[in-house]
């Protein structure tokens, strides 16, 4: 179920360095084998890394397990929270992980912004990746000494605007309350997911039980591109296609799903906007 974004990095160090890829199944409703996660370990392990949110299935993730677990094993853990951190409140101590990843274009924040936490005692034992300024303590042509964390991975002139643009929205978020954020969303999409099945005709991807305000479907033998553009005729905004998990669409036996997203702006409203436009679907198609 992982995000292109957590699957090619991994590849590149593959074919870099020579590195092994173990990849642990899921159910048929996009839930974690946790046995085979845990399973999965051997004295070969070096990482783990694991989406915190499904993008597509909207399926949560047990992460304080699985940091549990990888920790118990002595093996770090990086989790990436792009799909999460926008939608619930994330507490990296309380979750156990190592590193923890999150973008801000997906929290109202501008684009090229975003977030990786480290815990301090690996980060400690890590080489810089980039060279620049303020990344040094002192330089000379025999040696470079490096900088304390979190400078010493900080090279050259970050990106000020994008990151003052993170903390206001972040500060924008906390005051509406990621609390009352995540309630809002968790009431839209399971009135959503109930509405689209009592169609009919539709299927809807993903766990049953709880999950982030994402709901791919397909209609029928209908291609999720047709879905996409009918839809946009009616007012409504959906995303079609592979959503960047073109493994997963393959597990799941479709070529793309169309997919609808909620935050904590939209209301039944727009709910009742997306069934219409779904049934518009359907009396095009037969």
């Amino acid at each position: 179920m992982e995000h292109h974004a957590n699957i090619v990095p991994w590849q590149m160090l593959r074919d870099e360095i020579g590195i092994g890829l173990h990849v642990v199944p899921m159910s048929d409703d996009g839930v974690i084998d946790m046995e085979a996660f845990e399973a999965a370990f051997n004295e070969n392990t070096k990482f783990v890394s694991v989406i915190h949110v499904s993008n597509a299935l909207g399926t949560v993730n047990p992460v304080d397990q699985m940091c549990a677990i990888a920790r118990a094993k002595g093996v770090p853990i990086l989790v990436d929270g792009c799909q999460a951190a926008p939608h619930m409140k994330v507490d990296v101590a309380a979750l156990g992980c190592d590193f923890y990843a999150f973008s801000g274009h997906k929290m109202c924040a501008p684009t090229g912004s975003g977030v990786l936490y480290g815990r301090a005692e690996l980060l400690k034992k890590m080489n810089p990746f980039m060279g620049g300024g303020d990344m040094i303590l002192s330089v000379s042509f025999e040696k470079t000494r490096y900088n304390e964390i979190p400078h010493k991975f900080e090279a050259g002139t970050p990106a000020i605007m994008p990151v003052v643009g993170l903390a206001a929205a972040i500060r924008y978020l906390d005051s509406i309350g990621l609390e009352a954020i995540a309630r809002r969303e968790e009431h839209l999409t399971t009135v959503a997911i109930q509405a689209i099945q009592g169609l009919g005709g539709v299927r809807v991807f993903g766990p049953t039980g709880h999950r982030a305000p994402v709901v791919s479907f397909a209609i029928g033998d209908v291609h999720p591109h047709d879905v996409g553009t009918i839809l946009d005729r009616e007012g409504v905004a959906v995303r079609a296609g592979h959503h960047c998990a073109q493994p997963l669409m393959r597990r799941l036996g479709v070529p793309a799903t169309a997919r609808a997203s909620f935050a904590f702006y939209n209301d039944e409203a727009d709910v009742e906007a997306l069934i219409t436009g779904i049934r518009a679907v359907q009396e095009i198609f037969g």
